[in-house]
This record gives structure tokens, sequence and C-alpha cells, in this order.
């Protein structure tokens, strides 16, 4: 018998509350806090030097430029740090997959994990699309403001959906928001009204999720670096159709039997404690120092802490106690072989043995050159990972928000290190005074790695300044990245 047995009226049902309140916020919602502007321009600028470090790895360039060779769009969607000229559904895909390819761009922490910026794929994709097409129709293009507005409600959506409801827990992978985010903000841009917007939102919930299978052992895999890519070109996609008029589906979510709730929520209804504004953007987690799974940031920072203590004494060390939250248990505690770089950035005995052995964690400490070393899987076979309860309760406080971790080494000789504790990374909101000048100086490192020094300074000096960026032409800045 079908779990929608009973159901006999064809008669469609309002639109479910939940996507006419996300419709209503994008559509009509003004967004007047400065903090969060301000802190968009800086996400904009971090996520785009995530980029540009990422093109510097082959496994990440392959998968760029058209679907198949040479299917390139004349005035189409520019791809920064490359010639490529694309469509705004592979465009997006390109950008998110470049954005998040290293671990490195912001983190929201909730019930349910994400990157928010992974939507930034889409909306510049979108909206370099139509400004292009808008200058070439005689008309005005859209500004950066327009991109930063975007991109707060990108966040919002998908951080206020994460705040209480976990999908990991029955095994969905968080790029389902980014898509759903995406596809919302893309529609709007496009010039969707409300209504427009909830048919949109109704296709990205149908579409369920990928599994989150490839970010966990024993599959961990590079999927979970293009996924994103992937989910924002997807809600590209879905606002281009329903802008064609396609019809929507009212109780995507609700539908007895058939719905996201029954068939992907175990009949769980979403649940909300906030309504949407800037409060997303406002505390969103950069990713400044380390390039690593956001539940070990304060890891590593402690470990760097303690590594002029332990790196001259690596072979005397007797175990390695790392006190995380329960997220990082569940998410990040590996043990075992660490088959390539995309398993290594997910396992907190690894990002927390590379800083306490050579006092650095970057990017290329995840590749197999120096995954080789010896002394990384004798000194991960030494570590304990437990979980404070603490650190638990305080990193789903709302007031706090903090990822906490602990490190303490304790050497043969009965010796032992200081416990170094870590609360607040130095991308949370707490730290911003210290974090953005790192952040620019991330920023312009990673233009010198694909730019040269005209170029990049030109890409510079319009970031560096709110007002400037914001009454850039998208078509003008998006320009500024190309080579």
């Amino acid at each position: 018998m079908s779990a929608a047995d009973g159901i006999k009226s064809a008669k469609r049902p309002d639109p479910d509350p939940e996507l006419v309140a996300m419709a209503e916020y994008v559509a009509h919602a003004a967004i007047d806090s400065d903090e969060a502007y301000d802190t968009a321009r800086h996400m904009l600028m971090d996520s785009l030097a995530c980029a540009m470090l990422a093109l510097q790895y082959p496994a990440c360039t392959k998968l760029l430029g058209p679907v198949v060779p040479e299917a390139q769009m004349a005035n189409g969607v520019k791809v920064p740090g490359t010639a490529y000229q694309l469509d705004p559904v592979q465009g997006a895909f390109n950008i998110g997959a470049m954005i998040r390819w290293l671990d490195f761009n912001d983190t929201w922490l909730a019930a349910e994990w994400g990157h928010p910026s992974d939507n930034l794929g889409g909306v510049l994709a979108v909206a370099d699309y139509i400004s292009r097409r808008n200058i070439a129709n005689g008309r005005e293009p859209l500004t950066m403001r327009d991109v930063l507005t975007a991109a707060i409600k990108c966040h919002e959506i998908q951080g206020v959906i994460a705040l209480e409801n976990s999908f990991n827990r029955v095994g969905l992978d968080h790029v389902m928001l980014c898509r759903i985010a995406t596809a919302a903000v893309a529609t709007k841009l496009l010039g969707g009204d409300k209504e427009d917007v909830v048919t949109a939102l109704s296709h990205a919930w149908i579409d369920g999720s990928s599994l989150r299978t490839y970010r966990h052992a024993p599959n961990t895999g590079s999927r979970k670096s293009w996924a994103a890519g992937d989910a924002s070109a997807r809600g590209v996609r879905l606002a281009l159709i329903t802008r064609t008029g396609e019809m929507g589906y009212p109780s995507a979510l609700s539908a007895k039997g058939w719905g996201f709730n029954d068939v992907l929520f175990k009949g769980n209804s979403l649940k909300f404690s906030q309504g949407y504004g800037s409060y997303v953007m406002e505390n969103i987690l950069f990713k400044i120092s380390f390039p690593a799974e956001f539940h070990a940031q304060t890891a590593a920072e402690a470990a760097m802490t303690l590594h002029p203590e332990v790196a001259d004494r690596i072979d005397e060390i007797d175990r390695v106690v790392i006190e995380t939250q329960e997220a990082g248990v569940r998410i990040i505690d590996k043990t075992g072989p660490l088959d390539n770089p995309a398993d290594r950035d997910h396992c907190i005995q690894y990002m927390t043995a590379v800083p306490l052995i050579f006092g650095r964690l970057t990017a290329d400490d995840y590749e197999d050159h120096v995954a080789a070393d010896p002394r990384i899987d004798a000194l991960r076979d030494k570590m304990e990972v437990t979980e404070n309860p603490q650190f638990s309760k305080d990193y789903l406080d709302p007031n706090k928000r903090s990822i906490g971790n602990a490190v303490q080494v304790f050497f043969q000789d009965g010796s032992k290190t200081e416990r170094v504790a870590v609360e607040y990374p130095i991308g949370h909101r707490r730290r911003r005074d210290e974090g953005i000048p790192v952040l620019v100086e991330k920023f312009e490192a990673a233009l010198a790695t694909r730019f040269a020094p005209r170029q990049a300074e030109r890409i510079r000096h319009a970031c560096a300044d709110q007002r400037r960026l914001e009454e850039l032409p998208v078509n003008v800045f998006m320009d500024l990245w190309a080579l």
C-alpha cells in the first residue's frame, strides 16, 4: 500500500509556507546592514582568492571550461583567472568549483554545516550574463552592489535553514542548500517575481540531494571539491527553467508520501528559530590561516602554538590528546590510511600532526609528497580524539557559535606541554579586527599567483574601497579577472 493512499483530491494546495517565506525575503526584503555589506565585500575577496589558488592544481583545472571542448559562448560569462567565456550554468560550475576546491572558503556551522560562498559561483555567473545581455540590448548592467545583495541573501537562506535542520543526520549533503539558495536568488536576478521564486524553490527542493558518502571514510574523494559548484550550477539551471514559465509544485515539502519531508527527512517538517535578515553574513566564519575543514581550524591553531616546543621532540611523543566538539568527532575523527588530499583535509589527526611537525598547514601539505613523510602517520597513531561537552554546547550557542579545540602533547619521559585551547578561530566574527588584515594578505598573495603586478593592482584597487566596488558594473569587475 502506498504511503499516499487515501489522497484522492487533485486540487493543488497553497504553497508551503516555508517556500513563501524564502521567496518573500528574496523578492522584497531590503538589506540595511552596513556590516553585512562590508563582510560581503571581504567574502567576495576571500572567495576569489580561493579560486585563484585552486588554479594551481591540475585536479581542479581539468574540470574547468565548457562541457565539451570549444563550446564556449560569445559574450558569455568570464571565468576569473582564465580565458573561458561560458553560458551561465557552466560558468556557475566553473566558478563554484574553483572557490570550493581547496576547502579554504567561508563556513557556516550549526545543525547543518556548509559553505555559503559556494553560492557565489551562481551569483557571479548570472550577474555577469545579465549585465552583458543588458549592454547588448542597450540597457544598464547590474552593479557589484547587486552582487553583494544577492550574496547576502544566499548566505542567509542557506545559513538560516542550517540553524535547526540537520540533513547530514539523514545522510544528505549540505550542497542541497547551495542549490536551493542559488535557485531562489538567481530567479530574482533574472527578473522573476515572488511567485517565480516560489516555483524555483519548489524545483530545488524536489531535486533532493546527493549523498554525503563522498565526504566520509571509506569513500572520501575529490567530488566534495566540485559538488557545490555542481549544486550552484543546478540552481542557475532551475532559475532559467522557471523563467520560461514552467510550472511549480506548491507542496514540494509537505506533500504526504511524496514530498521532501516524508521521502528524505524522516517525516519531519523544517524547523526555524528565526526569520531572514543579514545574520549569516555578519556572523560568517572565514578560513583565513588554514585550508582545512573548519571543525579543525582551532586544533591547527593550537598545534601551531605548540610547534616550537615539540618540533625537536617528535620521536619522544607518547600521545597527543585532542579535545573537540561532537560534530568534529563525528565528521573528521579518522584513523587508518588516507588515500588522497580530500581524505587528508577531513582528518583532524592529520590537520594537527602537520603543524606540530612542520609549523604550517597549507594546501600543498595534503598532497602525496608531504603525506609520504612517515612522521605524520606515526604521530596520528598516537592521537586520542575526545569530545569536550563544553565545546559542543558553545558550538550550538547562537550567542557564541565557537568552534573550540584543545591540544596537549605528552612525552615518554612523563613531561607534557601545556593544554592549548582555542575557542574562536581567527575567521570568527569575534576576531574580525585581527582577521581581516590577514584575509587581505591572503587575497593579495593569491592574486600574485595568477596575475602580473599591474593587473593584480587593478583588482586590488577595485576591491579595496566599499563604495568604489559597489558602484562598479559587474561586467567591468569580471573583465578585471580575465586572462
